[in-house]
C-alpha cells in the first residue's frame, strides 16, 4: 500500500496525528447522466479516497481512490472511469472535463511509481503525462486563474503551464487551498491553517482550529473539516471558523466543497454530500471497511 506522506513527524495536535489521518485514510444529489461512453461497466466498492470533483459540464461527482477514478450518484453503485485502476494520490478539477492529477501508476501497468503531474480533457477516460513524470507525487493540488499549486515532497510547488514548476516554502503539511482571486494560499499544519498571500513562497504560523483538509470555492466560503469530522465555514479567508456540524463517518479522506451550498466530504464510512451549505448531509457511497 501506498501511504500519504511519512515526512509528518511534528503533525500531532492534541493527542491527534494529522500523519495518522493520512495513514488511515490510505487503510482504511447528482444524477447519472446516462453517458456510459464516459466509464467502464466496473462496478464495486469504494476505499482509500483521495480527492473529490464535480464535473461542471454535467454535475457528476468523481471520486479519486488509492484503485482507479470512479463516479458516485445516490442509490447507485460506484462505477470505475476508463480502465485505469492507478493510485490517485492528488486530484482535482480545473474545467469542463478537464482534470489533473497525481499519484501511482497501478501494479502490472506500464505507468511509472510516480506519475507526475498528469491531465485529463475527456473526464478521466485517458490521461496524458504533462510533467515530472517518474519524478514527483503531488498529494495535494488546486488551482485558480490558470496557475496550479501543489504540495509535494514536503514544498509547495507552483506552475501556470503544467509543464514548468517553481518550488516555493517548504512546510509540513496535509492540503491546499488556493483562494479563488489567486491571492491567498491555505496549507493545513499541525499549528492550525497558515496563510500565504506571495503565492506559496512564505507562510504565517498556522492558527485557529486545527483542519485536516480545507476547500475554497468562494471569496467569503471557505469551508474546513477537523481530524475527527466536524466541519465548519470561514466568511474571512480563515482567520475565524464557525462550526457547521459533524459529517458521518468520522476520520475524513477528502474535502471539496463545489460552491457555497454543494459540499462534498469523505470520511472512513462513505462519500457523503451537502447540497445545504454544510448544514446536512447524505450519503452518495459507502465505503469499504
Amino acid at each position: 500500500m501506498t501511504a500519504r506522506p511519512a515526512v509528518r513527524p511534528l503533525l500531532a495536535v492534541a493527542g491527534t496525528s494529522v500523519a495518522a489521518l493520512v495513514l488511515a485514510a490510505c487503510g482504511g444529489s447528482s444524477a447519472e447522466t446516462g453517458n456510459e461512453a464516459s466509464t467502464s461497466q466496473s462496478s464495486e466498492a469504494l476505499s482509500h479516497v483521495h480527492g473529490l470533483g464535480v464535473d461542471p459540464a454535467d454535475g457528476r461527482v468523481y471520486v479519486a481512490t488509492h484503485n482507479g477514478l470512479y463516479t458516485v450518484a445516490k442509490g447507485q453503485r460506484p462505477k470505475l472511469v476508463g480502465d485505469s485502476k492507478d493510485d490517485f494520490m492528488g486530484f482535482t478539477v480545473t474545467g469542463e472535463k478537464t482534470f489533473i492529477a497525481s499519484g501511482h501508476g497501478a501494479p502490472g501497468s506500464d505507468r511509472p511509481g510516480n506519475v507526475g503531474l498528469i491531465e485529463s480533457k475527456d473526464t478521466g477516460r485517458t490521461w496524458t503525462s504533462r510533467s515530472l513524470s517518474g519524478e514527483a507525487d503531488f498529494h495535494s493540488l488546486d488551482s485558480a486563474k490558470g496557475t496550479v499549486y501543489g504540495y509535494e515532497g514536503g514544498r509547495i510547488r507552483v506552475s501556470g503551464d503544467l509543464k514548468s514548476w517553481d518550488d516555493r516554502a517548504t512546510l509540513e503539511a496535509l492540503d491546499l487551498a488556493v483562494s479563488p482571486a489567486g491571492d491567498k494560499l491555505l496549507a493545513t499544519t499541525a499549528e492550525g491553517v497558515a496563510t500565504s498571500t506571495d503565492g506559496g513562497r512564505t507562510f504565517g504560523k498556522g492558527a485557529g482550529p486545527v483542519q485536516a483538509f480545507v476547500s475554497w470555492p468562494a471569496e467569503k466560503s471557505l469551508f474546513g473539516i477537523s481530524t475527527s469530522g466536524k466541519l465548519s465555514s470561514s466568511t474571512d479567508s480563515g482567520k475565524s471558523w464557525k462550526e457547521l456540524t459533524a459529517v458521518p463517518g468520522g476520520q475524513p479522506q477528502a474535502l471539496t466543497a463545489v460552491n457555497a451550498d454543494h459540499i462534498l466530504a469523505a470520511t472512513m464510512t462513505g462519500v457523503y454530500e451537502s447540497r445545504d451549505g454544510g448544514r446536512t448531509f447524505s450519503e452518495l457511497a459507502p465505503l469499504a471497511s
